[in-house]
């Protein structure tokens, strides 16, 4: 079991930056690749940031390579999201998720979800 709850988010104005965390939790924790997927509405849920569970593996959707950074702590139970040069399009609920093993960053093989944060980006 992995517990997953999200922190930060709002409204930004274009061009601007925001944060967010996910506080990971559980005893197997460790056996995760953990992720940021973004569901806008009328849309299917998308994988756009996804850190794979050795901590050095990364993969990114084309819609936020170089404006987004994932990393983790030191201490492995937490999991940041820089996002940086907002677009409107980047409005949406985000999720933080954990895929058991290597990550694929894709909705189907997720096997846990956050409760979800808003973003909402301002033109």
């Amino acid at each position: 079991q992995v517990q997953l709850v999200e922190s930060g988010g709002g409204l930004v104005q274009a061009g601007g930056s925001l944060g967010l965390s996910c506080a990971v939790s559980g005893a197997s924790a460790e056996a995760y690749s953990i992720g940021w997927f973004r569901q806008a509405p009328g849309t299917e849920r998308e994988g756009i940031a996804c850190l794979d569970r050795d901590g050095f593996r990364t993969l990114y959707a084309r819609s936020v390579s170089g404006r987004f950074t994932i990393s983790r702590n030191a201490n492995n139970n937490a999991v940041t999201l820089q996002m940086n040069n907002l677009e409107p399009e980047d409005t949406g609920v985000y999720y933080c998720a954990a895929e058991k093993g290597n990550a694929y960053c894709q909705a189907q093989w997720v096997n846990y979800w956050g409760q979800g944060t808003q973003v909402t980006v301002s033109s």
